[in-house]
């Protein structure tokens, strides 16, 4: 049997709100706190707060890595970045946080990877896909850039065999008409998927296929139609899973209310070709504020020793 870890934030006005939070599920329907809500990892470095998480587990040696954005709104907003999502877009961090185990309960400390140069604004929610053509990881997150006086993003990528060093970031992704963040890519019968979240035209999250990792994308115009009834504005950072019995679930944070209403909305699919999701909310629960996160498939072994792990030691390996 397989279980999923969750990895996310909470969006609080405090900096106990941007750190790394973890979510358990035996069925991926259902979901609970781990450490009783608290923290597992905290960060140190860079803005001292991590948002837009993605974890994978390396092909080759089984290790699991965290990316996150590196920003904090609770220190920076009040600070460096006199209150404005523009000048964060504009100056705000060109590294990601990052953090390694070999076991998921046993963690390195946070350390940056710049990956950004001058060129680029903040660097936003980290993905990443392993791409089985060129047998390396391709990471991708939304950033604007000077290309265009830093006005509508795109999307990036670079390439990585080892997590540590990085080749030269290139666009993956651009929207004509709108910015594009929050890229979410996934691999189904040899085609890669990619779900972004379109800031216009419509403001809604669209899906992407391609033949190749890092493209070109072409639009798939079934999964709009399941996005009609989504209201526009309100929903992002897709993430996606595929349960056991082979459906695809895509959760989509909403976060149109403000306080306990926000969280994620889960939307099942037979599969990412058919592109058809069916919105499910009745069939899930989760406790409230998991923010901005990514799924890992994980075995009931990983789970247990999660679930039963003593994460009140803050110690590093």
């Amino acid at each position: 049997m397989q279980a999923y870890l969750f990895v996310h934030f909470k969006e609080k006005t405090t900096p106990d709100g941007e750190q790394v939070y973890f979510g358990l599920s035996r069925d991926g329907f259902h979901w609970e706190e781990v450490n009783g809500g608290d923290p597992v990892l905290w960060t140190y470095y860079g803005d001292k707060g991590v948002r837009d998480f993605t974890i994978t587990r390396c092909e080759e040696n089984g290790r699991f890595y965290i990316f996150a954005t590196d920003l904090s709104l609770s220190y920076g907003m009040r600070n460096q970045y006199h209150g404005s999502w523009e000048e964060i877009g504009r100056n705000g961090s060109k590294c990601f946080s990052v953090w390694e185990s070999d076991s998921l309960t046993d963690w390195t400390e946070q350390r940056l990877v710049k990956i950004g140069d001058e060129n680029f604004g903040c660097l936003w929610a980290p993905d990443i896909i392993y791409d089985r053509e060129n047998k390396d990881y391709l990471l991708h997150w939304s950033s604007s850039h000077s290309c265009n006086d830093y006005g509508r993003k795109g999307i990036y990528f670079c390439r990585t065999k080892d997590f540590h060093e990085f080749s030269k970031p290139e666009l993956l992704y651009r929207k004509e008409d709108s910015g594009i963040i929050d890229s979410a890519i996934y691999e189904e019968n040899g085609l890669y998927y990619m779900f972004v979240k379109s800031e216009g035209n419509p403001e809604k999250i669209i899906l992407l296929k391609s033949e190749h990792a890092a493209g070109p994308y072409e639009r798939v115009e079934a999964f709009d139609r399941s996005m009609e009834a989504v209201e526009s504005g309100l929903y992002e950072a897709p993430t996606a899973v595929k349960l056991e019995d082979g459906r695809w679930c895509l959760f989509l944070d909403y976060y149109g209310v403000p306080g306990a209403g926000q969280g994620y909305v889960p939307f099942v699919a037979d599969s990412l070709a058919d592109g058809r999701f069916v919105r499910s909310d009745a069939s899930f629960d989760f406790p409230y504020g998991f923010k901005h996160g990514t799924i890992l498939t994980i075995s009931m072994e990983e789970y247990l020793r999660i679930k039963e792990h003593d994460w009140s030691d803050k110690g590093y390996v």
